[in-house]
Order: structure tokens, then C-alpha cells, then sequence
């Protein structure tokens, strides 16, 4: 594996290896809003991420390579990442989900990539090359295609929803340039199990009351499980092994193929009603998000 700095990624093409990577967390985290959606027919909003960070951070702790003990001086970081790249963006993936479909979350979700291409140069104070930057406008119209289109229909989204969404992703594009230094270092397991810990710690005073306020339905215990599992333990998993393997900007296409697989699941299970330009704006999401998969011509060694 080439040496990659900061906001830089490797010249090589995605491999086998990173294609199942992707694969594997297109198919889970494409698969969340679905299990969120189920679980808050039953649960209050609070109850939803704070029950995926306690099943993640059980997950996670069988992994040896979890437990690794952070140092002091890295805590603040850890404790950021705790608030910036999960416990915020869970709280508002959920809130938003009170009133926008399963699909029209997936699809914004897909501009993670794009995000993460922009808030990366602000981070390193580099412009993307050329190539990057038509990916970043390409994406960001495809994000206001969907966005603008699903607004203003009471059964798909809301303005309120579309803006919670619209702020995780900058949450999750920080949050990746964040704990990158920290995966490096400590390894992908580690810096994320950490980070889980505070932000389930961030979550309780407000998913305890909540809990209270919620009816039990084994649907909704069983959509949490997976949210956890899957969704915060394993799939937060992969995305760190392909974040370390590829840099922050290539590692975040893992989130692409995400919005295809919301839609089909929130169309066929959910019943979810779906704009003809919003599914034009997720086709350029993805386009912009697969430009940003190719390599640059350079790279520092």
C-alpha cells in the first residue's frame, strides 16, 4: 500500500479488495434508512441513534484491534469525532426522517463523496485538480436536483428534513478529515470504537427520556439490531478500512452505490412515492461521486 498524506489518496485504481469494500458498504448503509424508518413507526427519534451507537460499540468490542488505548493528547480529537461524525449526523439523519421518505434520504445521502471532496481542500488548503472539481459541481446539482424536487410533497420531504440531511453531510465530510489522522495512527477499529463511546455518552440525557416515551414492537428491536450491527459496528468497519486503505476523498465513494439501493428498498417496502427529478438528480450524484473515484495523476510519497 503506497504512503498517502492528508486530503491525497493513492494513483492506483479501486482493486478487487476495494470493490467489495464499497460493495459491502453501499448495501449496508444503503439499507439504514429503511431500518431507521421502521424503527421510528414504534420509537421516539432520540432512541434511534443512540440504540445504533450501543449495538455498534458492542460490535466493535470483540475486535482486538478496537480496544487499542488512545493517548491523552488524542482524546480532544476523539471526543470531536464523537460529536461531528456521529452523534450529530445520527440525530439529524433520524430527525429528518420524521418527515422525509427512506429514498430521498438515501439519495442526499450519495453526496457524501462530493462533500467530502470540498470540505478536504478547505482542510488541506489545496484546490482539487481540475477533474475533482467538475465531480464536486456535478454532484452538488445532482444534491439540489433531489433536494429541490422532493420539497413541497407532503409524502416525500419536507424543507426542515431536507436541511437536517443537508448539515449531516457536512458532519460526515468534517468527521472523515477528522478521524483520518486518527485511523492512521491507532488503526480504522480504534479511532471509530473511541469516537462511538462519547457519542453514545453525548446521546443519553436526551434517548433516555425517550426510551420511556416509546412503544416496544419487535420490528422496531429488530431494525435497531441491525442499525448497530451493521449499520454503526460493521459497515463503520468497512468504511474505515477503505478510508485508511484510500484517503479520505476516494474512501468516501463507498457511499455511491447508497442512494440506489434507499430508493429500491424504500419504494418496494416503504411504498415511497419518488419524483422523476429527484431520480434524475441521484443518476448525477452518482456520476459525481464516480468521478471522484479516479485517481489523481499524483501523489506524495
Amino acid at each position: 500500500m503506497e504512503k498517502i498524506t492528508h486530503g491525497g489518496d493513492t494513483t492506483l485504481r479501486f482493486g478487487m479488495s476495494e470493490w467489495l469494500l464499497t460493495l459491502g458498504i453501499a448495501v449496508i448503509w444503503g439499507s439504514s434508512s429503511l431500518f431507521a424508518a421502521i424503527a421510528l413507526d414504534h420509537v421516539e427519534t432520540a432512541v434511534v441513534p443512540a440504540a445504533q451507537l450501543f449495538f455498534g460499540i458492542c460490535t466493535l468490542v470483540w475486535f482486538p484491534s478496537a480496544r487499542i488505548k488512545i493517548e491523552r493528547a488524542d482524546i480532544p480529537r476523539v471526543m470531536l469525532i464523537g460529536f461531528i461524525w456521529m452523534a450529530l449526523p445520527f440525530f439529524l439523519y433520524a430527525k429528518a426522517q420524521e418527515t422525509t421518505s427512506a429514498s430521498v434520504t438515501g439519495m442526499i445521502n450519495g453526496g457524501i463523496p462530493v462533500m467530502t471532496v470540498f470540505v478536504t481542500a478547505i482542510f488541506v488548503r489545496s484546490m482539487p485538480t481540475a477533474r475533482r472539481m467538475i465531480a464536486v459541481v456535478i454532484g452538488f446539482a445532482g444534491i439540489a436536483m433531489v433536494s429541490f424536487s422532493s420539497v413541497g410533497d407532503s409524502a416525500t420531504a419536507t424543507t426542515q428534513g431536507v436541511m437536517f440531511l443537508l448539515i449531516a453531510l457536512v458532519c460526515y465530510a468534517v468527521g472523515t478529515n477528522v478521524i483520518w489522522t486518527l485511523q492512521v495512527k491507532y488503526g480504522a477499529l480504534a479511532a471509530i470504537f473511541w469516537g462511538q463511546l462519547f457519542a453514545f455518552l453525548y446521546l443519553l440525557p436526551i434517548s433516555i427520556p425517550a426510551i420511556t416515551q416509546s412503544e416496544f414492537h419487535w420490528g422496531a428491536v429488530a431494525s435497531l439490531l441491525e442499525l448497530g450491527i451493521f449499520g454503526t459496528g460493521i459497515g463503520y468497519a468497512l468504511y474505515g478500512v477503505l478510508v485508511a486503505r484510500a484517503g479520505p476523498i476516494r474512501g468516501a465513494i463507498g457511499i455511491f452505490l447508497t442512494p440506489i439501493v434507499a430508493t429500491c428498498n424504500g419504494i418496494v417496502f416503504r411504498n415511497d412515492s419518488v419524483r422523476l427529478f429527484a431520480f434524475i438528480g441521484m443518476a448525477i450524484v452518482v456520476v459525481g461521486a464516480v468521478l471522484t473515484s479516479q485517481p489523481e495523476s499524483t501523489t506524495t510519497e
